[in-house]
């Protein structure tokens, strides 16, 4: 099992400095939040927490756009990958995307993955002129749109939320860049078995995993992906902390945990707590998970 970094309790400031350290003490990957604005008011409820605490974390929070967050910790690192986790895909424009995601992929040497989301905020697409009920379809046309661009040759696409005559984009990565659908509710768990190269959980429990894992193989099942070698499950159980906890996750079937290292109530600008956290890590569970 490989270990993500997540960056929601970070400051931006400190994203480079953090991706060094975190390439040498063994991390595999950095993933970041992608947060458009803050409405002031919301008709939404948010599905994995309580919806004031979320609301009084975003409103309290600084969101760099993550393409140029993984663009500048890329450019000082050679192995670490990274991906946003996860990216509101159905409110941006697919082809603009897709010109952002094999760019930065290029300019990585391939390092890149994509989280791909929803969004659990009305307000995300409403003022972003995408229609908010339809949006599970927007979100299976904009995976197909990036799917296809990154094959590099000339395609067309009709569909009932985007329609275009053929085109091409280059350049593009030698490997198309993996897609990791996020979300537990049914519809994200088939779309992730469907259409994924791998799912991406929000914060959980050990048993809420368990559950969520054994569903999406089902699908998986369903859809003839369960024996991809390569598919990825990434998780999160924040209550995990030593390695038998790990190796726990390990067993019910991820390939990568994601959490953040340092007590969250350091402060998201206690640069020295937090590399310290990352090289402790490192050395008394990185280094030693079998």
């Amino acid at each position: 099992m490989k270990f993500v970094l997540q960056l929601g309790f970070a400051s931006y400031r400190h994203y480079m400095d953090i991706a060094r350290e975190a390439e040498k003490a063994g991390w595999d990957s950095l993933s970041m939040p992608d947060s458009l604005f803050y409405p002031q008011a919301t008709e939404s409820d948010y599905p994995y927490a309580e919806t004031d605490a979320i609301r009084g974390y975003l409103e309290q929070s600084e969101f760099i756009e993550p393409f140029v967050a993984m663009a500048s910790m890329a450019a000082v690192t050679t192995r670490l990958r990274f991906y946003p986790g996860v990216l509101k895909v159905p409110v941006r424009q697919p082809l603009i995307l897709a010109k952002s995601l094999t760019s930065i992929a290029v300019m990585s040497g391939g390092r890149i993955s994509l989280g791909a989301g929803l969004s659990p905020w009305k307000e995300d697409f409403v003022y972003n002129g995408v229609n908010f009920d339809k949006r599970g379809e927007i979100m299976d046309e904009c995976l197909e749109i990036l799917r296809a661009a990154m094959g590099g040759e000339f395609f067309e696409y009709h569909g009932r939320h985007f329609d275009f005559g053929p085109l091409r984009m280059r350049p593009v990565p030698e490997r198309p860049v993996p897609i990791l659908v996020g979300g537990h509710s049914k519809p994200a768990l088939r779309r992730a078995a469907r259409l994924g190269d791998g799912w991406a959980s929000a914060n959980t429990d050990l048993e809420t995993l368990r559950s969520l894992i054994s569903q999406l193989n089902g699908f998986r099942a369903e859809y003839g992906t369960l024996d991809r070698a390569d598919y990825e499950i990434h998780g999160i159980d924040f209550s995990a902390r030593t390695l038998d906890d790990f190796r726990r996750l390990r067993d019910l079937g991820l390939t990568h945990a994601g959490l953040v290292p340092w007590d969250m109530g350091c402060g998201s600008d206690d640069k020295l707590a937090q590399l310290d956290a990352i090289r402790r890590f490192g050395d008394e569970v990185i280094a030693r998970m079998d």
